[in-house]
């Protein structure tokens, strides 16, 4: 699961967009100060920090500033304040993308994604989850450097999880972005599709590594890397 670090000083704002983005199958963790953002990220790093940029001791632009200089975790600025200086700013102090709020949950999730995608990257085309590499270019996958045969959907499905290692996609979702119709309620595609594909991927399928099953809600890719 992504977790994401909310640095946001307002408690009804902090806590609305926690249980927002927990619904979206975020692990939402939260901060009330930059001071305190910064020590939560000492403490354990998350794959994705929402900066407000108005905060009471230390401003998003200077918490921003602080961990671009320690690395390329990446960083959403989050503030109602949104003419162009301060996009701008919040961007010249290493953000990754700038929404003003208040901003859909929805809108939120797509740009959250976006970044993760953006900053997972592809080079070269090539997807390596330890011993499992995916070439999207050649559209050819391997595993301990041994080719795996894969039909055009299954690779459509592998390709669809694994841009977004740790995002919890339901059946309907999959069904749309993979099938590429609507066939609401035949789940049992998807179902049959993910058996197929961790016979060929995994190396005990019934204890999926890739593709892992999220009781209630559908399957995500893992292992979530860090």
């Amino acid at each position: 699961m992504v977790a994401i670090l909310l640095i946001e000083d307002d408690p009804l704002v902090r806590r609305g967009l926690e249980l927002a983005l927990s619904r979206h199958g975020y692990d939402m963790r939260t901060a009330g100060t930059g001071r305190d953002g910064l020590r939560a990220l000492d403490a354990d790093v998350p794959d994705l920090v929402l900066l407000d940029l108005m905060l009471p001791d230390l401003d998003g632009l200077e918490v921003c500033r602080r961990i671009r200089a320690g690395g390329d975790l990446p960083v959403i600025m989050l503030t109602a304040r949104g003419d162009d200086l301060d996009v701008v700013g919040g961007l010249e102090a290493g953000a990754d993308d700038y929404v003003v709020k208040p901003a859909r949950p929805a809108v939120l999730d797509a740009r959250i994604r976006a970044v993760l995608r953006r900053s997972a990257g592809d080079p070269d085309g090539i997807r390596t989850h330890r011993d499992l590499r995916i070439d999207t270019t050649a559209l050819t996958v391997s595993r301990r450097g041994e080719p795996v045969t894969l039909t055009p959907t299954e690779m459509r499905l592998l390709l669809t999880l694994s841009a977004s290692p740790g995002r919890v996609f339901s059946r309907q979702r999959l069904l749309e972005d993979v099938w590429e119709h609507d066939y609401l309620g035949d789940s049992r595609l998807v179902d049959n599709c993910v058996q197929r594909l961790r016979a060929k991927i995994e190396t005990d399928p019934a204890a999926p590594e890739f593709v892992q099953t999220v009781r209630g809600f559908g399957y995500r890719f893992g292992p979530v890397q860090g």
